[in-house]
């Protein structure tokens, strides 16, 4: 692995044995690393010819903020972060009673194709390492001057798509020597990937899995999600039964209401009646307009939760943060791809 901040600390403590150095510096470069530092010479502890070594053999090359939005109706933030290769990547930093919520993004760019999303129009470029995904926890604690106390991965990408990078980062994140942000104060999101939730109820952990259903029948599903294609919704909630039989732990089910298409009474009966039996939360979410789709947001929210409330299910319906800028999926990347284009095409 060429990342030194990818790496858990029995690599990277083996990786600075194998320079010569003795096993306690491992924790100090990991303690550094998880700082934030943007040079090895912040290392006031790390003896010069080592931080010459690892300056030339793991060149450290931070996330610039390329572009940063602050809300006025409520102080969200949002990041769009430059990497290494010229990618760009968002996050976003929302403010709570509770705490700050950050919400990162797992790749640049996304393959599933969900018809109401910003992320997927360009498709998937690459994955994220552990690293980037870290970095921008890191990054937006530095910048904004605040801690975060809770990670969504929720932003541009599907997580278990990517999920041998999203499990080393959830190992890194949790260090003790490093953010420390317990397992029980992350969500994970996914557009239904039934391997890696069978995967993840395997590992038992206490992270929150929000499952992206926004359909209940496989008709549907199909047309707005092409993931129900390769995993319909009898099979996906067979996973879900099986995770919370594992891990004990309840699953949040996001729902994004569109007008006409998924917002039919029918439909929130047939929700209850594929929850029966299984703990679960629905997560309404009032649909983001995105230039490139014709689907609108529901006039029904209000009626569907009240219905699936009188069967006896917990419906709620997300806030809207960051309204002002952008703050939705994809949208900040998506316009800053297509301004790069333009001026391409002007020259």
């Amino acid at each position: 692995m060429n990342e030194l901040k990818s790496m858990t600390l029995p690599e990277l403590t083996e990786a600075l044995r194998a320079m010569g150095e003795p096993a306690f510096r491992g924790k100090q470069v990991f303690t550094w690393l998880h700082k934030g530092i943007q040079s090895y010479d912040e290392m006031g502890n790390i003896p010069k010819s080592l931080r010459e070594k690892l300056a030339q053999g793991y060149p450290l090359v931070p996330p610039k903020a390329a572009r940063k939005q602050v809300s006025r109706l409520d102080g969200t933030v949002k990041y769009l972060w430059e990497l290494a290769d010229g990618n760009c990547v968002e996050s976003v930093l929302m403010r709570y009673r509770h705490g700050n919520t950050v919400c990162v993004s797992t790749q640049a760019g996304c393959r599933m194709g969900c018809a109401f999303c910003a992320s997927t129009i360009a498709g998937k470029i690459r994955d994220l390492t552990p690293a980037e995904i870290l970095d921008q926890v890191i990054f937006t604690q530095l910048d904004s001057g605040e801690t975060v106390s809770n990670i969504v991965l929720m932003g541009i990408g599907e997580p278990l798509d990517n999920l041998d990078a999203v499990l080393r980062f959830l190992e890194l994140v949790n260090h003790p020597d490093g953010l420390n942000i317990g397992m029980r104060h992350i969500s994970l999101s996914t557009c239904g990937l039934v391997p890696g939730i069978r995967r993840l109820a395997e590992l038992e952990l206490q992270l929150t899995l929000s499952v992206s259903l926004h359909a209940p029948d496989s008709e549907t599903r199909s047309r707005i999600m092409p993931v129900n294609r390769a995993y319909d919704v009898e099979t996906l909630f067979d996973a879900c039964r099986d995770y919370f039989q594992k891990t004990g732990r309840r699953i949040s089910f996001e729902y994004a209401m569109i007008d006409g298409v998924n917002d039919h009474d029918w439909q929130a009966d047939l929700i209850a009646r594929k929850l029966r039996g299984m703990p679960g939360h629905v997560n309404l979410i009032p649909l983001n307009d995105v230039a490139e789709s014709p689907l609108r947001p529901s006039r029904r929210l209000a009626a569907f939760q009240k219905r699936l409330e009188s069967h006896g299910l917990t419906a709620t319906v997300r806030r809207s943060l960051g309204g002002d800028i952008d703050a939705s999926c994809g949208q900040l990347r998506r316009k800053a791809m297509e301004e790069a284009q333009k001026g391409e095409d002007s020259q």
